[in-house]
């Protein structure tokens, strides 16, 4: 996606490559580099530690503890999180309307950009379906700093069922598999995002009524990287070209959709 969009801002001589390092190994990366370095994409393991090198940060950052995206700038590094941007441009792009009410499968770095996003989206009140006790709690914690509404429904598909009555909205950010168990209790919910890649669809996604809304890992993956191009670059991201970079990348003939 990166290197397609590079061509199509006419951007000779900009490239995009994969550098394997762990956590620990990311701050001596980042500070080794030169000038010629515009900025990284960074995945986990190595979010928080991308968050505490930058020498300034967004606010979505600050109260998250990690990043996804550094940018260098002539006061140093920068750290952003375009995950939140992913998930707000691919419901907006897919047709979701206004949100009020969510459900939340997981508890993870995902699952808190997806908490940050639903805030800035104006959601009031949301359930958080845990797995895992420290990641449950850190996911209320982080719902509760950016003003929503939040209690924790056990992973039991009982209790499931009867906390998506009435919700606008359904996301899971658990790997896959993990939320097979509560697809039926999440059938009727009219959105539904599910962060996973592949294989799809999942059987979140398979379970949903006719007409549902649903959101993909891929559509989260292309939102998140228009934004990291802008930032980047300085140039609004060719979009259009950066999905069907994605689409044969990816093999897949999802509709991707996004906004003009």
């Amino acid at each position: 996606m990166h290197r397609a969009a590079y061509a199509a801002l006419g951007l000779d001589g900009w490239t995009y490559e994969r550098i394997e390092v762990d956590a620990a190994g990311l701050p001596a990366l980042v500070t080794s580099c030169g000038p010629e370095w515009a900025g990284f994409s960074v995945t986990m393991p190595g979010k928080a530690a991308a968050a505490a090198v930058a020498e300034s940060s967004s606010e979505r950052v600050r109260m998250l503890g990690v990043a996804n995206t550094l940018i260098q700038r002539p006061d140093g590094w920068y750290a952003e999180n375009t995950d939140v941007d992913g998930v707000i441009g691919a419901l907006r792009a897919a047709g979701a309307g206004p949100l009020r009410r969510a459900l939340l499968v997981g508890g993870g770095g995902t699952a808190l950009a997806v908490l940050a996003a639903l805030a800035e989206l104006g959601v009031a009140e949301v359930a958080i379906v845990g797995r895992r006790p420290q990641s449950t709690t850190a996911a209320l914690r982080c719902a509760a700093d950016w003003g929503m509404a939040a209690h924790h429904v056990p992973f039991d598909v009982t209790a499931v069922g009867a906390s998506a009555v009435g919700v606008d909205a359904a996301f899971a950010t658990v790997p896959a598999g993990a939320a097979d168990v509560v697809a039926a209790a999440l059938a009727e919910v009219p959105v539904l995002f599910d962060a996973i890649y592949h294989p799809w669809p999942t059987a979140l996604a398979a379970a949903g009524a006719a007409g549902r809304i649903t959101v993909t890992g891929l559509d989260l993956l292309l939102h998140q990287a228009f934004r990291q191009v802008e930032l980047m670059t300085g140039r609004r991201a060719p979009a259009a070209v950066m999905r069907d970079a994605l689409r044969v990348a990816a093999r897949v003939d999802l509709p991707l959709p996004i906004t003009s």
